[in-house]
């Protein structure tokens, strides 16, 4: 039973993290656009919104368990994607608060890929994932 309450409650975590991230960006999608920008990539208005996309499935995968694992495993890329791109060594000279930022999307990583190699737990979730669609799919043929 404990470990069940711990899988739900480190899968609302997850869940939460990504449904909260995405809300900032809708809220004010000109700011993450700026932000964006301020990093130096090109389109940030519309990598503001593929963001918020991904957020979004990424949220509604931990939240539900679908596609779970893969979910988890794309989340550890973006993380480090993002701690690269906006807290890296670059930041570190001008605000040493920075490298802190930076170190904490590697403790995040590890919670997913704790995640994605143990799974979403057999309690409410939804049973999809690549391997099974995969599967069910070679069973039709």
């Amino acid at each position: 039973m404990a470990g069940t309450v711990a899988i739900l409650v480190a899968r609302l975590i997850f869940g939460g993290l990504f449904v909260m991230a995405t809300t900032f960006k809708f809220i004010d999608t000109p700011m993450t656009a700026s932000y964006i920008a301020g990093a130096g990539f090109p389109f940030p208005l519309f990598l503001a919104w593929c963001a918020a996309i991904f957020e979004i499935g990424l949220a509604l995968a931990f939240l539900t368990g679908a596609f779970f694992s893969e979910a988890a495993l794309l989340a550890g890329v973006y993380v480090i994607f993002l701690a690269f791109a906006f807290h890296g060594p670059s930041h570190w000279e001008g605000n040493q608060a920075e490298f802190g930022f930076f170190v904490d999307h590697f403790t995040f990583l590890a919670g997913l890929l704790f995640a994605a190699v143990h799974g979403p737990g057999n309690k409410l979730v939804l049973n999809l994932g690549l391997r099974q669609v995969l599967a069910t799919r070679g069973q039709a043929a």
